[in-house]
């Protein structure tokens, strides 16, 4: 007998399979990423259709299998609505679950990049924060919590002394207290140059997201 199972996490992405079926990668708190087969989930009239979709935060029920999860019901505590209404905020969600999907794996444990990710698709939403600010700060810190982020070499360019400790703050601080500051318009270029430097460094996957993020102006 198949052993039912009830984990918390967001759903990374989701494909067709078939004629009704849908595959999704969710990332959970209980067992990292994991992949999983929700039946039925593209019918109309199907309890899956709205809560199998990306951005889903909740918790889901499912059969674990051999090789993947079985989707039985999702309650799902936050759709991010808000993202189909702002365009150039669903281009950055949408490279925020890409970044998640290459750093997380199964059976780990990605409480903290769940966490990030949750927290940086809400600050997404802030409209006191300006979108870049909140994705260079969510590329620092997901680089530290992967256990590969070198800090800031003396042999590199240098920085101002305020770009220095916006980044020492990322690094240590809590991911509760990450996007509760700004940045004048120098620190937020450098800040794009130092996650650039560290994305060429440590990113081996062409992000297609980051295609389409790279095309919005300003």
């Amino acid at each position: 007998m198949r052993e039912q199972v009830s984990v918390t996490g967001m759903i990374l992405k989701t494909e067709p399979i078939g004629e009704y079926d849908r595959r999704v990668v969710i990332l959970t708190r209980e067992r990292g990423k994991i992949t999983a087969f929700a039946k039925g989930a593209r019918r109309q009239t199907s309890r899956l259709l709205a809560s199998t979709n990306p951005f889903c935060f909740g918790v889901f029920a499912m059969y674990e299998g051999r090789s993947a999860y079985s989707v039985l019901e999702a309650s799902i505590s936050n759709y991010f609505e808000e993202m189909r209404e702002d365009f150039e905020a669903a281009c950055y969600g949408m490279y925020f679950l890409e970044v998640m999907d290459y750093y997380t794996r199964e059976n780990n444990d990605e409480k903290e990049m769940l966490k990030l990710l949750y927290q940086s698709l809400k600050a997404l939403l802030h409209k006191a924060l300006p979108n870049k600010l909140v994705r260079y700060i969510f590329e620092i810190k997901a680089l530290v919590i992967s256990g590969e982020y070198p800090g800031i070499l003396p042999s590199e360019q240098p920085y101002q002394g305020s770009t220095v400790y916006a980044v020492d703050y990322i690094a240590a601080s809590t991911i509760e207290k990450l996007y509760t500051f700004t940045v004048t318009e120098q620190v937020l270029w450098e800040l794009s140059e130092i996650a650039g430097i560290y994305r060429k460094r440590f990113m081996d996957r062409k992000m297609k997201s980051l295609e389409i993020l790279n095309e919005i102006p300003g």
